[in-house]
């Protein structure tokens, strides 16, 4: 398994990711947007999406958003998207997947990474054995245009 950051030579094969990852949230399967979406996001560089490939074709993904933190004034990725195909999940994809995020923060020289979960997600333990740290200071809040 190799893990590589995606280029649009990868937006197939990163759309079908994609669209199961949005369908496992009990959204509506669309590729065409899905494509659209992910086509977007990589020629205007607002994410980053680091893959893992296994034999030619890609078992998972994660998407990173560059952000700014004004308190500290560094820049931060907040991991908004963490998928890996049902048959490779616990063979170590995801956990490859974050490594490779740490280490591009690393590289770049910012303040860290940040990500948001469900009380219920599996993947904690994975995120607390990797030096994530569980946030019990602050309350998150989410305004929602309707």
């Amino acid at each position: 398994m190799e893990c590589r950051i995606a280029t649009l030579e990868d937006l197939e094969q990163i759309a079908q990711l994609f669209d199961a990852y949005r369908v496992f949230y009990e959204q509506a399967s669309d590729i065409k947007a899905a494509e659209a979406f992910l086509a977007e996001r990589i020629a205007h560089k607002e994410s980053v999406i680091i893959i893992a490939e296994k034999e030619g074709k890609l078992i998972g993904f994660t998407q990173l958003y560059p952000t700014f933190s004004s308190v500290s004034m560094q820049r931060f990725y907040i991991l908004n998207d963490l998928y890996v195909v049902p048959e490779e999940r616990k063979n170590g994809v995801g956990k490859a997947l974050l490594l490779e995020a740490q280490a591009l923060v690393k590289q770049k020289g910012w303040k860290g990474l940040a990500l948001e979960t469900a009380p219920d997600n599996p993947a904690q333990f994975l995120y607390e054995k990797l030096d994530w740290e569980r946030d019990s200071e602050f309350y998150h809040y989410f305004w929602r245009n309707k």
